[in-house]
């Protein structure tokens, strides 16, 4: 494989983009001693976690605070208070501050016989500590996650507590203080909720297995694999993207984070190709994005999804297939008619690692292929994901340049416990939204909402239904902006989710609950390349040199299949495999690629020649009409793509025909 291009991004550079675009990249550079000490704390947290996978968790309360304890304090250690603070030493207010999140923490463990016997109200002091908790999340969500979730975060702490001054629909009885404090801190159904239940046991282990096979060099491994397969291919490097981009997805938990440390690489080789800057940086913008719907990990969503929507991990991950797959098959197809109607040939043969090469390092792929064996044996997600770092472990040792030693074991642990930090505030944090929810019924009002909105605009129950879907997906689109998949999920589907629920009641229609649910995470993931708040865009503007809202949209446009695939499985939930049997899927999965094929070719303007206006749009048409699994339209669609199909490839272009003859 030929050496670095010197128009890719150094690790220095890397950073920077990922501190400017992800908050869980802006943490402290510090040295010496407090830099020792830090790195043995979040070996400690590691640690906890692996032991309570391995030996059985703690009780709901201990086993939350503890973990919460661990990732408040670290957070206030590393991450600064505001942009452009000095990173290499720690002010005094951050050190109060760690000590008042084990402090407060620490009361659950400490005081937990008491707690638990105590019925009624709570007390001053324990007032006192409930209050420096929702303080303390709040706070530590701002400088690791970001200022969105913090917002909407202390809007609902005050529906809370204003409920009988809001006018309206949305006015309620309303919470005093000490309800409200009592309820956050000293219940599950706030800050200790589901969310950082699924945080503390499923999530943490996931992450960990990921920087354990980061070390063995599996992000490497994971380029060049991509670049064999695909290099050579018409457009190879945006191929190569394709292919890298769903690869690292499955180990990666911000989209964000993907975009820089896989474009890093695949932009520069795009535009040396001779791909538009815009373009490139939209195409690896997409890809990373996607990473976040491609099992099995699908950016640890799946595992709270477990919880929200109260499947399988395997119904989950099963149903999140097809939709990843033309999610992915969509972009590979629109890069390559671009790369057609442009010209652009795949990369020269020394830039194609040698099969050998590649074939060597093959067995870093097995770690991933052991955990997706466990879980559908139904193995236990944490027992699963043991298991998967073991298997990691074992694997690495095959050759002397994958192998863990000591030294990489410690640094996974630290990554590992690194990682969990962003999760765990944002997951705390979001508990305070699902809590106000919960305790208010805004949820259900919410949902009522939009549900009586589309019914003064419409009368007919088919309309009602597609009007409230579009008002689901804006909502999910902007409570998604700026937020980590995790988050992104808790909020969406905790506030727009439940529209899509009262259909059921309301229009008597039979929405499967994991379609709704995929409806909204698939809609909340795509606010990542939707502009004006594009953040995977950006960062991937950075490294292209393009305009980031232009970059934004033309990564829309890439990953239409992310605003359509949802209203066909909420419509007919075969694509989601559920209630389908073998036949209907894959007839379905051919007509929808099929479709996608369509889709593509008019979103580019180029199928087997230039396409004038109208027959985009028919191409159009006619990919909808197949990608809804429904007979009469997979019909009609199938005879529009076979008359356009043989139109193209009869009056293609003279010199596209010259072309192929010469090849041939």
């Amino acid at each position: 494989m030929s050496e670095k291009n010197s128009d890719q991004l150094s690790e220095k550079e890397q950073q920077e983009l990922l501190e400017k675009y992800d908050a869980e990249s802006k943490t402290r550079n510090l040295t010496g001693k407090l830099a020792h000490v830090i790195f043995l704390v979040l070996i400690a947290f590691s640690v906890f976690q692996l032991y309570t996978g391995i030996f059985g968790q703690l009780t709901a309360y201990i086993q939350r605070t503890i973990h919460l304890g661990f990732a408040l304090s670290l957070i206030f250690l590393l991450f600064p208070a505001a942009r452009g603070m000095k990173k290499n030493k720690i002010p005094w207010y951050d050190y109060i501050l760690m000590l008042l999140s084990i402090l407060v923490c620490g009361y659950w463990p400490v005081f937990y016989d008491t707690l638990v016997q105590q019925f009624g109200g709570i007390s001053l002091a324990q007032m006192v500590v409930g209050g420096l908790a929702i303080l303390l999340v709040l706070e530590a969500a701002r400088r690791a996650v970001g200022l969105p979730i913090t917002i909407i975060a202390v809007i609902f702490l005050g529906y809370a507590l204003l409920g009988p001054h809001i006018p309206g629909m949305f006015a309620h009885r309303g919470l005093s203080l000490e309800q409200l404090i009592q309820s956050m801190f000293f219940t599950t159904e706030g800050i200790l909720g589901t969310p950082l239940q699924v945080s503390s046991t499923y999530i943490f282990l996931f992450l960990l297995f990921g920087a354990f096979l980061v070390q063995t060099g599996v992000g490497n491994y994971f380029n060049d694999l991509a670049i064999s397969i695909a290099g050579k291919r018409v457009g190879g490097p945006a191929k190569v993207a394709i292919f890298s981009s769903a690869l690292n997805g499955t180990i990666s938990g911000s989209s964000v984070a993907n975009t820089v440390t896989t474009g890093s690489y695949t932009i520069p080789m795009m535009k040396k190709l001779g791909y538009r800057k815009n373009f490139a940086g939209a195409v690896e913008a997409a890809s990373s994005t996607g990473g976040q719907i491609m099992p099995p990990i699908m950016g640890a969503a799946a595992f709270l999804m477990i919880e929200f929507a109260g499947e399988s991990y395997w119904n989950i991950a099963k149903a999140a297939v097809i939709p990843a797959v033309l999610y992915f098959a969509g972009i590979w197809i629109m890069t390559h008619f671009e790369a057609k109607r442009t010209g652009l040939t795949g990369l020269p043969d020394e830039d194609i690692p040698s099969k050998r090469s590649v074939a060597k390092k093959i067995h870093l792929l097995l770690p991933i292929v052991a955990i997706v064996y466990f879980l559908f044996i139904g193995m236990s997600v944490e027992r699963a994901a043991i298991y998967g770092i073991l298997a990691t472990i074992i694997v690495s040792l095959f050759r002397k340049d994958t192998r863990i030693t000591p030294a990489k074991f410690l640094v996974a642990l630290e990554q590992g416990a690194r990682t969990a930090l962003g999760v765990a505030a944002a997951t705390a944090c979001a508990g305070i939204i699902v809590g106000v929810v919960t305790k208010t019924g805004l949820g259900l009002k919410l949902g009522n909402s939009l549900v009586s909105i589309a019914s003064t605009i419409a009368t007919t129950p088919e309309i009602q239904l597609m009007l409230t879907l579009v008002f689901t997906m804006i909502t999910s689109i902007i409570l998604g902006m700026g937020s980590p998949t995790t988050a992104n999920y808790i909020i969406t589907s905790t506030i727009a989710l439940p529209a899509i629920l009262a259909l059921n009641n309301q229009l008597e229609v039979a929405i499967p609950v994991l379609a709704a649910h995929m409806f909204v995470f698939y809609f909340g993931i795509v606010a990542d390349i939707t502009p004006p708040v594009a953040l995977a865009a950006f960062a991937a503007s950075g490294i292209s040199g393009g305009e980031p809202i232009r970059t934004g949209a033309n990564a829309a446009r890439l990953a239409i299949a992310a605003f359509i695939i949802p209203y066909m499985f909420v419509l007919n939930p075969t694509l989601l495999m559920i209630d389908s049997t073998i036949f209907e899927i894959i007839f379905a999965l051919f007509t929808a690629v099929l479709g996608m094929i369509a889709i593509g070719a008019g979103m580019i303007g180029y199928w087997y020649r230039n396409i004038k206006w109208f027959e985009r749009i028919l191409a159009i048409v006619t990919g909808l009409l197949l990608i809804y699994p429904e007979g009469y339209s997979d019909i009609i669609g199938f005879v529009l793509f076979a008359v356009q199909l043989v139109i193209q490839f009869m009056s293609r272009d003279k010199t596209t025909r010259k072309r192929k003859a010469q090849a041939s």
